[in-house]
C-alpha cells in the first residue's frame, strides 16, 4: 500500500505536529510524512492548529525577481523545443527541391504503437479505432517526429505566411 493511502497513526500525527512546529509549510510537511498536502491542511484543521495571520502575511509578501518584478518566479523550467518555423527551415535546407511536393508518401513501413520506435515517423494511416489504423513508419528526421514527406504536409507555413514570403521575395529583401 502507498504511503499517501495510509491512515492517521499516532506517530505519523506527532510527525505533523512536530513539523508544524518547526514551520514546515503543508507541501514539505506532506512530502516529509508521505500524504497529500490537502490530506496534511485536513488533519491540521481537524488538530485545530494554525499558523497567525502575521506569519502567513510575511510568506505572501515575498520578493519579487528584481528584473521582473510583477512576474513570480517560473516553478518548472520550461523546455526547450523547435518552433514549427525553425523545423519547416529545417527541412526545407534538407530536402529544398521538394519543399513544395505535397504528393501522397508512399509508406512501406507501416507499424503499430507498439512497434513504433523513436527514429521512426509517427505519423498516423487511417482512423484511429479501425482496424487497418497504423502510423507511416518510414525513417525520422532528426530533430522531427516525421518523416520527410510527411514533415512537409504538418509543418506547411499558413496562406498569410506564404504570401509574406512571396511579397519578400519580390521585393528582394
Amino acid at each position: 500500500m502507498s504511503a499517501i493511502y495510509e491512515t492517521w497513526t499516532s506517530e505519523r500525527v506527532e510527525l505533523l505536529k512536530h513539523y508544524f512546529n518547526a514551520g514546515l509549510s503543508c507541501s514539505q510537511i506532506a512530502g516529509e510524512i508521505g500524504a497529500t498536502r490537502n490530506a496534511v491542511i485536513g488533519k491540521l484543521h481537524r488538530l485545530g492548529l494554525g499558523r497567525p495571520r502575521d506569519t502567513l502575511a510575511g510568506r505572501l509578501a515575498r520578493p519579487r525577481d528584481a528584473n521582473n518584478p510583477s512576474r513570480p518566479k517560473a516553478l518548472r523550467p520550461k523546455r526547450w523545443r523547435l518552433s514549427i518555423r525553425t523545423q519547416r527551415e529545417m527541412l526545407m535546407a534538407a530536402y529544398p527541391a521538394s519543399a513544395g511536393n505535397e504528393a501522397s508518401v508512399d509508406s512501406p513501413h507501416k507499424c503499430s504503437l507498439l512497434e513504433l520506435s523513436q527514429a521512426q515517423c509517427r505519423w498516423p494511416i487511417s482512423e484511429p479505432g479501425a482496424a487497418d489504423f497504423r502510423f507511416c513508419g518510414n525513417a525520422a528526421v532528426d530533430g522531427i517526429s516525421y518523416c520527410a514527406g510527411h514533415a512537409r504536409i504538418a509543418y506547411r507555413l499558413s496562406s498569410r505566411q506564404r504570401n509574406r514570403e512571396r511579397t519578400h521575395a519580390v521585393r528582394g529583401g
